[in-house]
C-alpha cells in the first residue's frame, strides 16, 4: 500500500515510516519544514508538505494514498485546546478524503484520561467531555465508507530518542536533585518501546476493521515509584515521596500525568492482532543509559 504519515519525522513517526518500508509499503509522509523533509527522504519515504493548520495539504496527499496514519499533535501543554481542534480539523479533512473509499485510517490516541484505579480494555470508550477528541472525532466517520481505528499509546513510550515524559522527569530529578514520586508511589504507569509501537500502527493499517481500538501497552502498570528510583540510580540521586499537587507544581502536566493510575491491558489487542512485542520494557530501556548521557549533555 501507500500509506500516507503525519509526524513522519517525530519520534514515533520515524518508527513507524521504518516500519512501513521494512515490510514493503510505500510511504508518504508529511513534512512542515525543510529539515523534517530531509529525515523523510533520508529514510527512503516521500516528503510532502503541509502542516497541521493547514487541513487542505492533508487532504490532498490523504486522497492520493491507500491508508492514512495519523499521529501528528500539537503539543503545546499551555493551550491543549488548541492542539485537540487542531487534531480534530485534520482527521475532519482526511475522512473527507477517504470518505466512501473503505480506505484505513488510523489515529493515534493515548490511555491517559480514560479512566483510574482499574486496568483499561480496549472495551473502554472515551468520554464525549475528553479534551483529547482525537476517538470521537474519528469514529464519527466509521459508517462513512472509512476503515476507522485508533491506537491509544501508553504515556511513556520510550527508547532512544524520546524527548517526552520521562526525559521530562529527568530533567527535574537532575534540577531538583532528587526524584520525585507522588504519594506512596503505587500508582501505575503503562509503557511501551516505540518499535514495538510502530509495529502495531502497521498491523492497525493492514488489518484492523472499522471501529477498532488497539491498546499501545506492553507492560501493564509499572509502579511510579519503581520508576522513580530507576530514574534516581541512573542520576545517582535519592527518590522522595511528594503530593501530586507538589509534583504537578514541580513538572508541571507531566507531573499531573505521573500520578495517575491508568494502568492498561493490551490483552485484546495481542489476540486480535497476533501483536508480540520483543522490545525492552521501560525499566530495562532506563538502565542502558542513554536517557542519562543526553540528560547530562
Amino acid at each position: 500500500m501507500n500509506i500516507f504519515v503525519t509526524g513522519a519525522s517525530g519520534f514515533i513517526g520515524s518508527a513507524v515510516v521504518a516500519e512501513l518500508l521494512a515490510h514493503g509499503h510505500d510511504v508518504t509522509g508529511l513534512a512542515r519544514s525543510e529539515s523534517a523533509a530531509h529525515r523523510i527522504t533520508s529514510a527512503g519515504a516521500r516528503a510532502v508538505p503541509g502542516d497541521l493548520g493547514d487541513p487542505a495539504s492533508l487532504a490532498r496527499a490523504a486522497a492520493e494514498a491507500d491508508a492514512v496514519i495519523h499521529l501528528a499533535f500539537h503539543h503545546d501543554f499551555t493551550d491543549y485546546a488548541r492542539g485537540a481542534q487542531w487534531d480534530r480539523q485534520a482527521i475532519e479533512a482526511i475522512g473527507d478524503a477517504l470518505a466512501g473509499s473503505d480506505r484505513a485510517l488510523v489515529v493515534a490516541s493515548g490511555l491517559a484520561g480514560i479512566g483510574q484505579g482499574r486496568v483499561l480494555t480496549e472495551d473502554d470508550v472515551v468520554a464525549p467531555d475528553s479534551p483529547r477528541v482525537s476517538e470521537p472525532t474519528l469514529f464519527a466517520l466509521a459508517d462513512r465508507g472509512i476503515r476507522a481505528s485508533a491506537v491509544r499509546l501508553a504515556p511513556t513510550v520510550h527508547g532512544d530518542g524520546d524527548h517526552a515524559f520521562i526525559p521530562k522527569l529527568i530533567a527535574d530529578a537532575r534540577a531538583a536533585g532528587v526524584s520525585a514520586y507522588p504519594g506512596d508511589g503505587t500508582n501505575r504507569w503503562p509503557a511501551i518501546h516505540r518499535l514495538d509501537a510502530a509495529a502495531l500502527f502497521r498491523l492497525a493499517a493492514e488489518q484492523a476493521p472499522s471501529g477498532t481500538v488497539l491498546h499501545g501497552a506492553d507492560e501493564e502498570g509499572i509502579p511510579v515509584r519503581t520508576i522513580a528510583e530507576a530514574i534516581g540510580k541512573g542520576l545517582g540521586v535519592p527518590t522522595e515521596s511528594v503530593t501530586p499537587e507538589d509534583l504537578a507544581a514541580r513538572s508541571g502536566f507531566v507531573g499531573a500525568v505521573f500520578a495517575m493510575d491508568i494502568p492498561a491491558s493490551s490483552a485484546l489487542t495481542r489476540q486480535r492482532f497476533d501483536w508480540r512485542p520483543s522490545q525492552p520494557g521501560l525499566l530495562a530501556d532506563l538502565a542502558q543509559g542513554h536517557y542519562f548521557a543526553r540528560a547530562a549533555a
